[in-house]
């Protein structure tokens, strides 16, 4: 007898291990926990449901407000640390209730047990219940205290599905769980008993006096003062569901489709600023037409952290492709590659702030540039063709600086360009002719305030700031100078800058066909980028950057703090002096007879690069005409010149540029006929080019109320072979010799200029029609 009451036991023992081995502990389901995308301080710009559609964040104790723990075991399971996973005395009780009474009075579960019937679900039936039993004795056997209380945590019901009290609280009181009240936490301790009848978006009377049942229980058993049990039942129990925020949306999807199983990822974005923007920004779209979008990105330049991302001004409204993340869409960057090829052109030596770049008719090969306002200027500096973005001298900088060289260097810096099926980098490239990012352009434009150092940008804080060299410290500076010091935005704009006392550098940029509109800023600080445009890339006419973008750039730059009264270093190797045109050196190194024009410079180390030649021809040549003169001032030749000729040097200047130049200043003028007795070399000037059938500065009327506009015939005498006719800088026609070009303009003022293939320009400007 002894030996088998030594052996029951054994048995016993024998058979719950078998037994636990065979039914192990259920665990929750593999399905994962919804995800949370965070901001920097780790409140939630956007959740996620589980693959089941669930809604369960991850919680533990440690990180649950603690007055919510004392509600949830007070009500639940007082004796929650001191049974081994059933309470005897509380079944014993539930049981003489039930049978007293003929229905349920107090419930007889652990929170244990409530823990295996989430993991194990049963039929509420005698066999049920003990299933119930063994597999919460089975969970304390496995689990600690704190390690189910976790699970109950991340568990419990809250109706629909809506998992945890993470979840809880998110849905219905909008706030981590960690910061309830003593009323919230007593409501969301008691929901779990009764989720679908407790519900406090739909039911929120039941809710409230199922909260105040608790709340009395709390002060009984003198966990909660009377004093803080009074003020919790003041608090009504919200009667309206809350949606789960929705910031951030495009990137807080393309996070959580980029980044592995991580459930909570915290993020550089500042909340304020990005709910900030996207309210703003959609009211701002408002006005545009449908299928219209907008797209924002800030950047903090100390480490290209990204404080704000807003893809699309509507997201979800189909109308407008609220769908489309913008800032990471391939698109045509217009103009806005620009302060890159200058800021490199610096850096090499080809220019400087003040170089003589030539606004003027060009033919290269098939492509003819235009400008995107009409007409040509003619002579401009290197700050004022970037400043106004003038296209004829940015393709003339791109040609002596190299397509390829500059897309490899921006590919190097973190800029990827995309060119057509087939298509390699060209000069059209710097007028919007290949593809980039938002998010990618930003990035490369923080350089300008980062002494050059570009990086990809940074969405969250454990990403390592990976640097990458685009242009030196110097020529950064200056290139964000040339563009700071750009009077010619909208008196909003003026105001911004005059008010803030701060530098702020900004470009803008419109693809062909008003598809894309761009706008970048740069302060010391921040780097802002926009887009506005039609997803689907079609035509927006009249919305260009300085129109839709530059306005709401220069709201979001004004809303970012910390931007007055900034100022960005300059570099000790950069000096400010006096430049000659049209030669391009310095005054102080430069003869007076050859300095026609004086124009303030920034130069790197006193470097002063000559006016760029024609290309083909040596890049250090001097655009100056050497030659012997005798008494009389005519030009002769060594072999025949006596010893009373000296020698001469003229600064001349391009020769597309003579038609905008004071006639003193003309090769012409200045290059002397040569001596009847000695035949001098040949002068460059050859016989000028001349627009003849109409004269510079007329007007051309009808000749009655009703007659149509005056249909002028025009041709070109002078220069050499096939002549190109542009009207207000567009290219219209090609002739040969004196062919006849007709123009038939509509009314108004026009500027008609001829290129002939040796380089010469002639223009003249003429108003059509009656002058109101």
């Amino acid at each position: 007898m002894f030996r088998v009451l030594l052996i029951s036991p054994f048995f016993l023992l024998v058979t719950l291990l078998a037994l636990d081995t065979i039914f192990p502990p259920p665990l929750p389901e593999t399905h994962g926990f919804a995800r949370v995308v965070a901001d920097r301080h780790g409140k939630p710009l956007r959740f996620f449901a589980d693959n089941r559609g669930v809604w369960r964040y991850p919680i533990t104790q440690d990180e649950v407000a603690p007055r919510f723990i004392e509600a949830l075991l007070t009500y639940e399971d007082r004796y929650f640390y001191q049974h081994p996973g059933i309470n005897p005395f509380a079944l014993v009780r539930a049981a003489s209730q039930y049978l007293r009474n003929g229905h349920v009075v107090s419930g007889g579960s652990t929170l244990t047990m409530q823990v295996a019937r989430l993991l194990d679900p049963h039929h509420r039936t005698l066999i049920g219940k003990t299933k119930q039993m063994l597999r919460a004795l089975q969970l304390e056997w496995h689990f600690s205290k704190q390690e189910i209380l976790d699970l109950y945590l991340n568990l419990a019901p809250y109706g629909g599905n809506i998992e945890g009290v993470e979840a809880a609280s998110r849905l219905y009181l909008r706030k981590s769980s960690a910061d309830l009240t003593h009323a919230e936490a007593a409501l969301l301790a008691v929901l779990p008993q009764a989720p679908s009848r407790l519900r406090p978006d739909r039911y929120p009377n039941r809710a409230q006096k199922a909260r105040d049942k608790v709340l009395t229980r709390l002060q009984v058993y003198g966990v909660w003062s009377a004093n803080e049990v009074e003020r919790a039942q003041l608090e009504n129990v919200y009667a309206e569901r809350l949606e789960f925020p929705q910031n951030a949306p495009h990137l807080s999807r393309w996070l959580v489709e980029s980044i592995g199983d991580q459930e909570v990822i915290i993020t550089t974005i500042d909340g304020n600023i990005q709910r900030g923007l996207e309210d703003y920004l959609r009211d701002y779209m408002e006005s545009y037409p449908q299928k219209t979008s907008a797209a924002v990105i800030v950047l903090e330049n100390s480490d290209l952290s990204v404080r704000a991302y807003v893809g699309a001004s509507h997201f979800g409204d189909r109308r407008r492709y609220g769908y489309v993340d913008m800032a990471r869409a391939t698109r045509s960057p217009g103009s806005t590659l620009k302060p890159f090829l200058y800021g490199l052109a610096i850096d090499g030596d080809l220019i400087h702030s003040a170089s003589l770049l030539s606004d003027a008719p060009r033919i290269y090969g098939d492509y003819r540039p235009e400008n995107f306002h009409r007409g040509f200027s003619g002579p401009v500096s290197a700050t004022a063709a970037l400043q106004r973005s003038l296209n004829v001298p940015a393709v003339q900088l791109l040609e002596h600086y190299g397509p390829g060289r500059f897309a490899a260097t921006l590919e190097n810096a973190g800029l990827s360009l995309q060119f057509p099926s087939g298509g390699k980098p060209n000069l059209a490239m710097i007028l919007g002719g290949a593809g980039t990012r938002l998010d990618q352009l930003t990035g490369l434009y923080a350089a300008l305030a980062r002494g050059g150092l570009s990086a990809a940008p940074r969405y969250l804080p454990e990403t390592p700031l990976r640097e990458r060299y685009l242009m030196s410290a110097e020529a950064a500076w200056i290139t964000f100078e040339m563009l700071a010091s750009n009077s010619g935005g909208s008196r909003r704009w003026r105001n911004l800058v005059r008010q803030s006392k701060a530098d702020i550098a900004w470009k803008t940029g419109t693809s062909y066909g008003y598809r894309d509109a761009w706008a970048i800023g740069v302060t010391p600080s921040y780097t802002v980028g926009i887009w506005v445009g039609r997803p689907d890339s079609t035509p927006l006419p009249g919305y260009y950057g300085s129109i839709s973008a530059t306005p709401l750039l220069n709201a979001v730059i004004s809303s970012l703090p910390g931007n007055k009264q900034q100022r960005l270093a300059r570099p000790e190797s950069i000096i400010q002096t006096e430049i000659c045109w049209p030669l391009g050196g310095q005054k102080s190194l430069t003869e007076d007879e050859l300095c026609h024009q004086l124009r303030n410079a920034w130069l790197i180390k006193g470097r002063a690069p000559r006016t760029l030649p024609p290309k083909g021809e040596p890049l250090r040549a001097a655009q100056t005409y050497h030659f012997f003169a005798n008494q009389q001032g005519l030009r002769v030749k060594p072999s025949c010149m006596d010893s009373s000729a000296t020698k001469r040097s003229l600064a001349l200047w391009p020769k597309e540029l003579e038609s905008w130049l004071p006639t003193n200043q003309t090769r012409n003028q200045q290059i002397p006929p040569t001596a009847p007795e000695c035949n001098a070399p040949t002068a460059t000037t050859g016989t000028p080019l001349k627009i003849v059938g109409a004269i510079n500065g007329n007007q051309y009327l009808p000749t009655g109320n009703s007659a149509p506009l005056p249909r002028i015939n025009l041709s070109a005498i002078g220069g050499q072979g096939k002549r190109y006719w542009f009207i207000n800088g567009e290219p219209k026609d090609e002739t040969l010799g004196t062919q006849n070009f007709a123009l038939s303009p509509q009314s108004g003022q026009h500027q008609i200029a001829v290129l002939d293939e040796s380089g010469n320009v002639d223009r003249i400007e003429i108003y059509v029609g009656i002058n109101d």
